[in-house]
């Protein structure tokens, strides 16, 4: 039986448009990258998010994301990155370009949630509204921080 690559002349990019796209160079993807804007040492940070920026030779903005083991197994840590690159994604013309930006869950939102109330659960209660408004506000927060 002959299995589908998903790819076909007439879907190269497997059903997603270019312009939707978050492509591989627009990632902070390797450790030397990460290293690079924590070296920075720029920091904002809100009840929800941290985020760290550095500037880069790039005339867009990239996007790096770490999720720590201590906010909840694969499948909670992969809903909160989902969350932050589409947020991302979906507001690159409101992100100022030629930065890195390194964002990672607030230890003190984990601190602060209810102990009733397990990671899973309160991560599925997280909406996209509430991660985009928090990604924008740092990185209002971050660019002013600059100068």
């Amino acid at each position: 039986m002959k299995r589908f690559s998903g790819t076909t002349p007439g879907n190269r990019h497997r059903g997603t448009t270019p312009e939707l796209s978050f492509p591989k160079n627009k990632r902070i993807v390797t450790n030397k990258q990460f290293k690079a804007v924590l070296a920075r040492n720029l920091r904002v940070s809100d009840g929800l998010l941290t985020l760290f920026v550095a500037k880069n030779d790039c005339d867009y903005p990239r996007l790096g994301i770490s999720v720590s083991n201590s906010c909840g197994g694969a499948v909670v840590r992969n809903r909160l990155k989902r969350l932050l690159r589409e947020a991302f994604r979906q507001s690159r013309d409101r992100i100022p370009a030629g930065l890195d930006y390194l964002v990672m869950i607030s230890p003190q939102w984990l601190k602060n949630l209810d102990k009733s109330v397990s990671p899973k659960r309160a991560v599925k209660r997280l909406r996209f509204e509430q991660v985009e408004a928090s990604l924008l506000t740092l990185v209002d927060a971050a660019v002013r921080k600059m100068g």
